[in-house]
């Protein structure tokens, strides 16, 4: 289980992701900078205990209506090749030192873990809580056979999310689709073979619950 350290971002999670939001396409145009808070998320384990994995939830209300967006962070001790497009920022760890962070559907090892999480086999954490299973999180996977990932093979942005492109063992290429600006509810696809479901706590009071990622045949 993945250790929650309690000390100090320099810059903080929310500083970088100000700064990192506005170029992406599936981020809401607003005249003004973000202004976001915390609205929940959770995390996945390194089975090797060197990246740090968690699916962060922020909400942006610097628009005329509030907007929640899932940003899966992966934090390592140092730069991952071939993913400068993916890079967020660098932030100094208060016990952990300079920490490199992507976004994380540009990190294998965060894709893999949630190819695992798809299909039932990663078990989600507290985004806060040491040793503490997220029990808002869950998983549906109608596929008949265990899958791992073989490569990730191309990342690609749109308005409407995020498709990351990988080739599994042993079913081969298959699209793992990101949900960015979350919403209550939702279905998957008629052909989705797996997907993410959990909550989030936007200002208000209220604990949506809807679809994080959807595991689909790729397009042919």
């Amino acid at each position: 289980m993945a250790v929650i350290h309690e000390t100090t971002l320099s810059p903080g999670k929310l500083e970088l992701l100000a700064a990192w939001l506005p170029a992406q396409q599936w981020y809401t145009k607003n005249a003004g900078a973000p202004e976001l808070s915390r609205a929940g998320g959770f995390r996945l384990d390194d089975p090797d205990g060197e990246v740090g994995m968690e699916f962060m939830v922020v909400t942006d209300t610097s628009g005329s209506r509030p907007v929640s967006y899932q940003v899966p962070l992966s934090y390592r001790g140092a730069p991952l090749d071939g993913a400068d497009d993916g890079l967020v920022g660098t932030t100094e760890h208060g016990v952990l030192g300079r920490r490199w962070v992507y976004d994380g559907a540009h990190d294998p090892v965060l894709v893999g873990e949630l190819l695992a999480l798809l299909q039932g086999r990663a078990e989600p954490q507290h985004q806060t809580k040491s040793d503490t299973r997220e029990t808002s999180v869950t998983s549906h996977y109608t596929g008949n056979v265990p899958l791992d990932l073989g490569t990730l093979t191309k990342v690609t942005n749109t308005p409407d999310g995020t498709d990351v492109h990988v080739r599994t063992d042993p079913l081969g290429p298959l699209t793992i689709k990101l949900t960015r600006a979350l919403r209550p509810g939702g279905e998957a696809p008629a052909d989705a073979l797996g997907r993410v479901e959990a909550a989030w706590s936007p200002p208000g009071g209220d604990q949506p619950r809807g679809t994080f990622a959807v595991l689909a045949p790729a397009a042919r």
